[in-house]
């Protein structure tokens, strides 16, 4: 039996929290020349950490039905019996009570507002209301998934740059691909939980064109970046490869080797996105000394 600091933690979703968390980070950096602040970087930090801590809580409390007929989640605190009900509430309300001062008083209002947007639209209107109206309810609710870059942006320059919506655009159309391949491995449990995902409504066929589909918007969406002035050739290089891999990975899921293979290309997903955003980090810090290099070797001879 896990500890209560342990089932405390499993309801923060950690691992879910730290690409929100990471994405965020690198929104913070790209939004200034150089480092950012180090106290709107740390508080802005743990501002969104908590209120995407918050958000998973609640997903835990109006999810727990689900979860305990999915086998994917049916060992979760609430569930199990590790936490009751009145703990994850107080648990949830407190850390988004937590992130909310911390932004509006120790960060900015901007920031503030749209990680509260963020948080509600995931927690009551992705997970309340989409997830059980639609089979389209992660592409619908994937806006507020996709929010993190704008939140880390808004932190450090308290303004709502068009780059960092070109950040949010990014997660927002890799969300479907990333998650609809889970969905194909899992279907099964959602439909004994009466979830209208995707392949359980219209069928892993098509499904698997979906993905694709989204995955090729998804390439393009990757260029924009690079179109916009917003990154150089070294990110560029790295998207394309990046994209190339998980075009091959969309492409052999409509005829897959193996019933795995959708869960392969859903953990590819991750790694795809955090290489991505680990590009487009290294690019922003690389490129202005690569810029400067040759003027330096003039100045030396």
């Amino acid at each position: 039996m896990r500890s209560t600091a342990a089932q405390y933690w499993t309801l923060t979703k950690p691992r879910v929290v730290a690409l929100i968390v990471f994405t965020a980070l690198v929104g913070m950096f790209l939004a200034v020349p150089g480092l950012p602040p180090l106290k709107e970087t740390v508080l802005g930090l743990l501002g969104i950490w908590l209120a995407a801590a918050s958000a998973a809580a609640i997903n835990h409390v109006l999810d727990q039905r689900i979860d305990a007929v999915m086998a994917r989640t049916h060992d979760r605190p609430l569930p199990t019996g590790g936490l009751r009900t009145t703990q994850a509430v107080v648990f949830a309300i407190t850390l988004g009570v937590a992130s909310m001062a911390i932004l509006v008083f120790l960060v900015n209002p901007l920031c503030a507002v749209l990680t509260f947007a963020s948080l509600i639209g995931y927690a009551i209107v992705y997970t309340g209301w989409l997830k059980r109206a639609t089979p389209q309810n992660i592409v619908i609710g994937g806006i507020a998934g996709a929010a993190p870059p704008a939140l880390g942006w808004s932190a450090i320059t308290g303004t709502l740059d068009p780059h960092a919506l070109l950040l949010v655009l990014i997660i927002f159309v890799w969300t479907p691909p990333h998650f609809w391949a889970l969905a194909i491995f899992r279907r099964e449990d959602y439909a004994r939980a009466m979830i209208p995902m995707l392949p359980v409504t219209h069928g892993v066929t098509y499904t698997r064109w979906q993905i694709l589909l989204y995955t090729v918007l998804l390439v393009l969406a990757t260029i924009l970046p690079w179109a916009t002035g917003m990154s150089g050739l070294f990110y560029l290089g790295g998207a394309l490869v990046l994209g190339v891999v998980f075009l091959w990975y969309a492409w052999r899921l409509l005829d897959p080797p193996d019933e795995f293979f959708a869960m392969r290309t859903f953990q590819y997903s991750i790694v795809y996105l955090m290489a991505l955003f680990a590009f487009l980090l290294l690019d922003h810090w690389l490129m202005p000394w690569l810029q400067a290099a040759p003027a330096m070797q003039l100045q030396a001879t």
